[in-house]
């Protein structure tokens, strides 16, 4: 009986040890409160949402000593109240369940919460032993919130720059949009032009009008969608804003340069004349592939420039400036273009010498900008300009961005034009020693589509073969060019005009079809061959080839050349399929030299095995961007593209199956090819997907 009387004492006495030893939950603090993912506020900044939100906080209980982390668990228990329209208080209180200390706990508050009235709540923790503090004692808080059922009203746009369904000026001419809406809780309003990403612009005041600046980088019709956004989230129905964009404007100063030799001044497209030093000699020849008829070659001494004498830009906006030129030599810094200020030039685009390479420059208010390897003797169009709006300078050559885009502050620079030189403190320097033509400055933003078709050198069709037909060993070139000469083991495939009908004829055997027309050329792989008398693309300048070509093998036993010209030691280029990697490569040795380091480039294409259309393969080489890319099928990727700096001239014939393979020839192609066409200059993407067919693109 003592012992149990005993039992029941230590029993009782640990009872009490254990409720001594408890600590009660952690007051709720008001940063770990929130209402529908949003903080907890009250007064002026109560909450306002959408639909009855989630309340939730993260409750903490202290560890004991003697009990494991996993066990210190706690619940919450939310209330919330408010008055209704009579003025009496209404209450609903929750409980959650248990977890762990540290854990969230949420309170989904029932949809019959009412609207547009505030909301009170609190929140406190529960061990299941003692209560903490409710979260509004003491230092904590109350949180509020209004749930709004009413979405704001449809916003109006205006604008003066750009009057609705107005055509007005115009691409790279920034205009003005203000958005507005009548609901007085509106803070956001959420638009996009057509292609535009969305954004959201937002007012200065709750309720009241915002602005967006918009760039027009097309002609056309174009439209703006907004939305106005409350400060619950509640979206508008949406704005549809339509304009008309006029074409971008014409450039405020062009001079061609393509005056008759012995001119003392250059005539002036729009602007004023410029007059012309003793060291400008007028009839120089112009890029190929270009509008250009003409050039001026700068001698590069203290005669050969040209100006207006007058001022072509306001640098305090925005403006562009562009020419085609060609240095004569690229070891010092020449200048292409400037406009004086005091003592130095407002602006100069030009070529920089530097310890690392020359390369092409637009310095503009401290900044410069470099990009792109100036080449002697090699034309390029260089553009620099200048946004306002954004107070970004920018510098393309060959219509492609080279450099990074830099921030810019110009300083006034109210002096003269000028071509060819630059101002300094001790007179002009860094004449420009070459070629310079169709130089223009335009009084806005010249947009990217704008700069590509500037510096575009519309490429020029050399042949085009469509190897239907051969008399005395010759497939001839559709416009009478050069034929294609065929060697042994390389005929042409047709289907008879009076075949018989596999349909009608059960005994008719299958006649497959030509892969394009009537008709293909067909290579044995071992000695089949097609040949120009000559060259069929000038390798040192830009070109582009496309060819259709089926494999007869489904597992080649080693390489197999398409198309290739050589030079004296080495193929300058050839198109070939590899079965070692299951793909097509173009091939370009950087030298004329045997044993040449190669630039390859591929793409992973199986083989054919006779069946199907095959493969129309298209190969550039874009002397400007100094690139090379292989199409397959319209398609190219990043494995199918690399720098290839300095291309050189080759003087062998075009091979069709086969390549230079040592002393000799070799990697005979075993298939089917059709629809050779080759251009000197570089095709655009949206060119090369209709190569291959019968007949060539518009290069529009």
């Amino acid at each position: 009986m003592v012992a149990g009387c005993a039992a029941a004492l230590l029993a009782g006495t640990a009872g009490t040890a254990n409720a001594v030893d408890n600590l009660p939950p952690k007051q709720p603090l008001v940063k770990d409160l929130q209402t529908g993912g949003k903080a907890c506020a009250t007064g002026d900044d109560t909450v306002y949402v959408d639909a009855a939100p989630t309340l939730s906080a993260v409750l903490y209980d202290p560890e004991e000593d003697d009990l494991p982390a996993e066990a210190n668990r706690v619940k919450g228990t939310f209330e919330a109240w408010w008055a209704d329209s009579a003025g009496v208080e209404q209450r609903r209180a929750f409980t959650t369940a248990e977890g762990m200390s540290g854990g969230q706990r949420s309170w989904p508050l029932p949809t019959d919460i009412p609207a547009n009235t505030v909301v009170s709540w609190h929140v406190r923790a529960d061990d299941g032993k003692a209560t903490s503090a409710w979260s509004d004692a003491g230092d904590g808080s109350v949180c509020s919130f209004v749930r709004d059922d009413v979405s704001p009203e449809r916003p109006v746009v205006t604008s003066s720059d750009y009057p609705e369904e107005q055509i007005q000026d115009g691409v790279g001419v920034y205009g003005s949009f203000t958005l507005d809406s009548p609901s007085p809780d509106v803070v956001g309003y959420r638009y996009n032009f057509i292609g535009e990403p969305y954004a959201i612009a937002r007012p200065e005041e709750m309720g009241g009008p915002a602005t967006i600046r918009f760039l027009p980088v097309r002609s056309g019709t174009d439209y703006l969608t907004v939305q106005a956004i409350d400060r619950s989230g509640r979206v508008s129905t949406t704005t549809t804003y339509w304009i008309r964009v006029k074409s971008g404007r014409a450039a405020v100063g062009h001079w061609k340069l393509d005056d008759p030799a012995g001119s003392r001044s250059a005539a002036a497209e729009t602007g004023t004349a410029a007059r012309a030093g003793t060291g400008v000699t007028f009839g120089g020849p112009a890029p190929t592939g270009t509008g250009a008829t003409g050039t001026a070659p700068l001698d590069g001494t203290g005669h050969g420039f040209l100006t207006p004498d007058a001022p072509a830009a306001d640098l305090r906006t925005s403006f562009a400036v562009s020419a085609w030129v060609r240095p004569a030599e690229t070891g010092r810094t020449m200048t292409v273009a400037s406009q004086d200020a005091a003592g130095k030039p407002g602006f100069t685009l030009g070529l920089r010498a530097a310890d690392s390479g020359p390369a092409w420059s637009f310095a503009i208010g401290g900044t410069r900008i470099t990009g792109g390897t100036p080449e002697t003797g090699e034309w390029a169009h260089v553009l620099g300009l200048y946004d306002a709006e954004t107070g970004t300078a920018r510098l393309y050559v060959n219509g492609h961005e080279a450099g990074t885009a830099a921030h810019a502050t110009p300083a006034e620079a109210s002096g003269a034009f000028q071509i060819g030189r630059a101002r300094g403190a001790d007179g002009y320097r860094d004449r420009w020693h070459g070629d310079v033509g169709d130089v223009q400055v335009h009084d806005r933003v010249v947009v990217p589509d704008e700069v590509t078709e500037l510096a575009q050198r519309k490429p020029k069709l050399l042949g085009h073969w469509s190897l239907e037909n051969a008399a005395d060993g010759a497939s001839p070139e559709q416009s009478d060019g050069p034929p294609l000469r065929l060697g042994t083991g390389a005929s042409i495939y047709r289907v008879a005009d009076d075949s018989c009908i596999p349909e009608l004829d059960p005994d008719c055997p299958y006649m497959p079809p030509p892969l394009a027309g009537d008709g293909h050329l067909g290579l044995d792989g071992e000695t089949g061959y097609a040949s120009m008398d000559g060259p069929l693309v000038d390798t040192a300048d830009s070109f582009s080839v496309g060819v259709v070509v089926r494999l007869a093998d489904s597992a080649p036993s080693h390489p197999m050349t398409v198309l290739s010209q050589a030079g004296e030691h080495t193929d300058a280029f050839k198109v070939r399929y590899q079965p070692a990697d299951h793909t097509w490569q173009l091939v370009m040795p950087v030298r004329d030299e045997a044993g040449a380091p190669e630039k390859v480039v591929s793409r992973i294409e199986g083989a054919d095995g006779g069946e199907g259309q095959g493969h129309r393969l298209a190969v550039v080489y874009d002397d400007g961007a100094d690139t090379i890319t292989l199409y397959v099928d319209g398609y190219t990727s990043a494995g199918a593209t690399a720098a290839f700096p300095d291309g050189w001239h080759s003087a062998g014939a075009l091979q069709v199956g086969r390549a230079t393979v040592g002393d000799g020839w070799g990697e005979y192609l075993h298939g089917d090819v059709d629809e050779i066409q080759a251009y000197s200059g570089a095709l655009r993407d949206r060119d090369i997907g209709a190569l291959g067919w019968i007949t060539d693109p518009c290069l529009c």
